[in-house]
């Protein structure tokens, strides 16, 4: 499968894809190859990451159950800059927190597939399982606006 890395702010991003679609971004380095689609979702994440880009605009194809799935659709509803709850998630879907954090967890495509914006109850952070863990999260809902500074968890 083609992939690229890029720089960001939390380190290098490899980005991954198969067929016409995207369906990996991970933290940490893998071969650069060259396709139209890793160009086009290097320039989206580049300019995300300089506050450029509040909306990605990619084919994504991201590997998991009909549940997961669920989950990673009602994450891209969530709009630049806000957050929802791994309750209020589950209370959408019909479902329960727990189950929706696993699926956030296991999330293929962070960042592109925001699972960034999903907090615990009562705006807990939560966790977040790319680059550095919660202070990656805390960076990027610092960067959309979400959170009024960077908050200290360690």
């Amino acid at each position: 499968m083609p992939e690229c890395t890029i720089p960001s702010p939390q380190g290098p991003i490899c980005i991954t894809q198969s067929g016409e679609a995207i369906v990996c971004v991970t933290w940490g380095s893998g071969r650069r190859e060259d396709s139209p689609l890793l160009a086009e979702a290097e320039r989206q994440l580049t300019a995300y990451f300089a506050g450029d880009l509040k909306d990605f605009d990619l084919p994504l194809a991201p590997s998991g159950s009909p549940f997961q799935k669920s989950v990673w659709d009602a994450m891209l509803a969530i709009p630049y800059g806000k957050t929802r709850t791994y309750g209020d998630l589950a209370q959408d879907l019909g479902s329960v927190a727990r189950a929706v954090g696993g699926a956030c967890g296991s999330n293929p495509i962070p960042i592109i597939i925001p699972c960034h914006r999903v907090l615990a109850a009562a705006g807990e952070l939560g966790g977040f399982s790319g680059g550095e863990g919660r202070s990656t999260k805390t960076e990027l809902l610092v960067l959309e606006g979400a959170l009024k500074e960077q908050l200290s968890f360690f």
